[in-house]
C-alpha cells in the first residue's frame, strides 16, 4: 500500500472558513499516550476531536508486532484508518514489547549479536507493517550506550544493524526515520549526521525530530532546529519540555514557544504528520488529546495583518484566565506516581550537559 495522500486542510475549530489557511501541518496524537485505550477506541477519539492521523506504537495491546496473526490485524487496522480518513507513521518506542524485564531492550547497540537480531527483526516487522498501513514513516532510535562498549563499536554496530532496516524500508518505499533521543548513543543532530555519513548517506535514512528535545538539548533553538533538520525530516514528535530536563509535558508546561517552531515547519514545506508525544499521560489520554490540538491549531495560524489577536496573544490570555478560574474550578491534580506509573528521577549528567531520564530514553 502506498503512503497516504494528505486530506485538505480544513479551518480550525473557532475560525470562520474565510480565514485563509496557510499552513499545511497536520497533527496526529501518539498512542503511547493513550495505552489505556483499545487501538479502535483511540483512533475513533481521534478522528473525533479531528486529528489528521496517528504515531501508532507498535505494543502488546496496540497492533502487537509479535502477533502470530499479526498480518490479519494489520489489514483490519488499515481498514479502519481508510474508514477514520486517519495517517499514520509506525513508532517503535514500546518499553517491553520484545523485554518484560529491560526498558526498550534489547538495543542496536547490545553486546550479544541475538539480542541485537532482536531488534532489527522487531524493525523489519514495523516496515512490512508501516507498508501494509500506506505509513510515511518507521522511527526507530539507537539505544544507550552499553557498559563496557566504546563509542567506536558501538557506531559501528548501529551501522550494521540498520543496513537490512534501510534496505527492507527502500523495498518498502517508506522511510526510516531515526530518532535522536536524549541520553542515547544518537542524541543530537549532529549525532544523525554522524550516522548518515557512515552510512553513505542512503535514500531511506530520514529524520524524526522530537521539538521537546531540541529545548532539552541541543544548542539551537527548536525552531532553527527544524530548519537546519528540514532537508531530512521525515517524522515530528511535540510535546512541552524545559532545558536540561528529559520529561515530556502537555503544552504550557514547558518553555517552547510554539508559533516559531510551527511557522518553521510550515515555511520547510514539511508534509508528514506532527504528533504529540505525552507517553507519561495515558491515566489523562483522552482530556490530554482534547486539549492539545487546539492549542496546535491555534499557535500554527499565521499572525494576521490586520491588528487582530495573534495566536501568542490568544493563548497568552487563555493562561491568564485558566489561573484566575476560583479554587473550586480548578482542575485536579494529576494521578500520584503510585497511581500513573512509576516516574523515574533524571539521572545525573556531566558537567556541563543537559540531564537524561534514566536509561536515557522516552519513559
Amino acid at each position: 500500500m502506498s503512503p497516504r495522500q494528505p486530506t485538505p486542510a480544513v479551518p480550525p475549530e473557532g475560525l470562520p472558513e474565510s480565514t485563509p489557511q496557510l499552513h499545511p501541518l497536520r497533527f496526529g496524537y501518539g498512542t503511547n499516550g493513550l495505552a489505556d485505550l483499545r487501538l479502535d477506541d483511540a483512533l475513533t477519539l481521534l478522528a473525533d476531536l479531528g486529528y489528521d492521523g496517528v504515531g501508532l506504537t507498535l505494543d502488546h495491546m496496540h497492533l502487537d508486532p509479535l502477533a502470530p496473526d499479526i498480518a490479519t490485524r494489520t489489514r483490519r487496522v488499515a481498514r479502519r484508518l481508510d474508514a477514520l480518513g486517519l495517517d499514520v507513521t509506525v513508532e517503535t518506542g514500546a518499553r517491553y514489547v520484545l523485554d518484560p524485564r529491560r526498558k526498550h531492550g534489547p538495543s542496536l547497540l547490545d553486546p550479544d549479536p541475538a539480542d541485537r537480531a532482536r531488534r532489527v527483526d522487531l524493525l523489519l516487522r514495523a516496515v512490512r507493517i508501516a507498508g501494509d498501513l500506506g505509513a510515511h514513516a518507521v522511527h526507530c532510535f539507537s539505544g544507550t550506550l552499553p557498559p563496557g562498549t566504546d563509542r567506536d563499536t558501538a557506531w559501528k554496530r548501529l551501522a550494521e544493524t540498520l543496513a537490512p532496516v534501510l534496505e527492507a524500508a527502500a523495498t518498502a518505499g517508506v522511510p526510516l526515520a531515526v530518532e535522536p533521543e536524549p541520553g542515547h548513543l544518537l542524541a543530537t543532530l549532529a549525532d544523525f549526521h554522524e550516522l548518515r555519513l557512515l552510512l553513505g548517506d542512503p535514500a531511506p535514512l530520514g529524520l524524526t525530530l522530537d521539538i521537546g528535545h531540541c529545548q532539552c538539548l541541543e544548542p539551537l533553538p527548536p525552531a532553527d532546529c527544524v530548519r537546519a533538520a528540514a532537508p531530512w525530516l521525515r517524522h515530528v514528535q511535540i510535546e512541552d519540555m524545559r532545558r536540561g530536563v528529559h520529561e515530556h509535558l502537555p503544552f504550557g508546561d514547558g518553555e517552547i514557544d510554539f508559533p516559531p517552531v510551527l511557522a518553521a515547519l510550515r515555511d520547510a514545506g514539511y508534509q508528514g504528520l506532527t504528533v504529540v508525544e505525552l507517553p507519561r499521560h495515558s491515566h489523562a489520554g483522552p482530556r490530554q488529546a482534547e486539549l492539545s490540538l487546539p492549542f496546535l491549531h491555534r499557535a500554527a495560524t499565521p499572525a494576521p495583518a490586520d491588528g487582530r489577536t495573534t495566536a501568542s496573544e490568544a493563548l497568552a490570555r487563555r493562561a491568564e484566565h485558566q489561573a484566575s478560574r476560583p479554587a473550586h474550578q480548578t482542575p485536579p491534580p494529576p494521578l500520584p506516581p503510585q497511581l500513573s506509573g512509576p516516574v523515574p528521577a533524571p539521572s545525573p549528567a556531566p558537567p556541563g550537559e543537559p540531564s537524561a531520564t534514566q536509561e536515557g530514553s522516552t519513559p
